[in-house]
């Protein structure tokens, strides 16, 4: 009988999403829940992006622009990179599958560090490739141990910077030196997901990167600072003949219409990104301190989430805070059992935390 799957599908396992707070809520008769589990914007969504989907709602009936032509011009605007070199996704995790769609044929090598990103692998090994994970040193990208993996078959190697879930980020002569060195026949997917949260100057930022590296792409997304997760938008950078390719994979109007306003309107929005900006740096202090009070141990981030080590591990420490109406995220995914992640959130949120932690430690 033939196999009614492709090789590698059978041993995926899927995505585990953030509990949605409608669900909890009903699932233990509660209310008043909050959640901190997805690192998403604690202020809501960008008020410039609201207005902009209010003022495109008419015009739902039509499809979307397929060339994005206006955002990827306010992009090529805002960060001074050609028209041409611009590519818009679903989300960014539409980018990343667009990228192994595009350059990785069955068989060939990936690489990544460990823990990163789940959906890094799931990508790869659903298309057919073979993925390498490299473990973390001291919670950081290993790029030294990354370069030693390479073999003549690596086709494609993803770096998350800053790196989801541990928020630690690599600096830009790190970066350079180890993008300097490397084969240049290898597509380097550099994901910034979190970079607009970096506090330190140092951090890399693959913008600087780009025209040094023509197999370099950079992704981002307006889904964290922005605000619009929801509407799955996001946008990645290369070489014009990068995206020359991924343009020819890519669905047509895979943008869809009220995700490109929004995200047009909120590169304007300074204010609200200040904001958020200023919200999460003072919730991170606040939450450290806190933390230190209680004698836990944690990791310092350039992102707007950070990870937790708890007493009775973090699968534990999670079961016990939804019970308390407060949503933390698990590491037992990421192969981190004894910590739970959570972002900054607004000033009660985060003291609710707190005291919620307090209370299920018995601190």
């Amino acid at each position: 009988m033939k196999k009614l799957a492709r090789d590698g599908v059978e041993e995926l396992v899927p995505y585990p999403p953030g509990k949605p707070i409608e669900e909890l809520e009903r699932e233990l008769g509660i209310s008043g829940s909050i959640k901190l589990a997805s690192n998403e914007n604690p202020l809501g969504t960008s008020p410039m992006a609201v207005q902009a989907i209010m003022e495109k709602v008419h015009t739902l009936h039509r499809y979307p622009d397929g060339s994005g032509y206006y955002l990827k011009t306010k992009l090529s605007e805002t960060y001074g990179v050609p028209f041409d070199q611009i590519i818009l996704g679903n989300g960014s995790n539409e980018l990343i599958e667009l990228i192994t769609r595009t350059f990785l044929s069955p068989g060939e090598h990936v690489i990544q560090a460990f823990p990163t990103f789940l959906v890094y692998e799931k990508m790869v090994r659903g298309a057919g490739g073979r993925m390498s994970s490299i473990p973390l040193s001291d919670f950081k990208v290993d790029l030294k141990e990354i370069s030693k993996a390479i073999t003549p078959e690596t086709k494609i190697i993803f770096i998350c910077n800053p790196n989801n879930p541990t928020g630690s980020a690599i600096l830009k002569e790190d970066m350079r030196g180890f993008l300097n060195e490397i084969p240049d026949d290898i597509v380097v997917v550099l994901d910034e997901a979190y970079i607009e949260f970096a506090s330190d100057k140092a951090v890399a930022r693959g913008l600087e990167l780009l025209n040094e590296h023509p197999l370099l792409v950079v992704l981002r997304t307006f889904s964290k600072l922005y605000g619009l997760a929801g509407l799955r938008i996001g946008y990645g950078f290369g070489s014009s003949n990068l995206v020359d390719y991924m343009n020819r994979v890519r669905q047509p109007f895979n943008a869809n219409a009220l995700a490109q306003a929004a995200a047009t309107a909120a590169l304007d929005d300074l204010a609200f990104v200040n904001r958020t900006q200023r919200v999460v740096r003072e919730g991170l202090s606040y939450l450290y301190q806190s933390l230190e009070d209680m004698g836990l141990e944690y990791i310092r981030s350039q992102t707007n989430f950070f990870l937790i080590k708890v007493p009775m591990g973090g699968e534990r420490v999670y079961e016990l805070m939804l019970k308390e109406g407060v949503i933390v995220r698990s590491m037992v995914s990421y192969d981190l059992p004894d910590y739970i992640r959570i972002n900054a959130g607004l000033r009660e949120e985060n003291e609710r935390f707190v005291e919620t932690l307090k209370k299920v430690l018995n601190l």
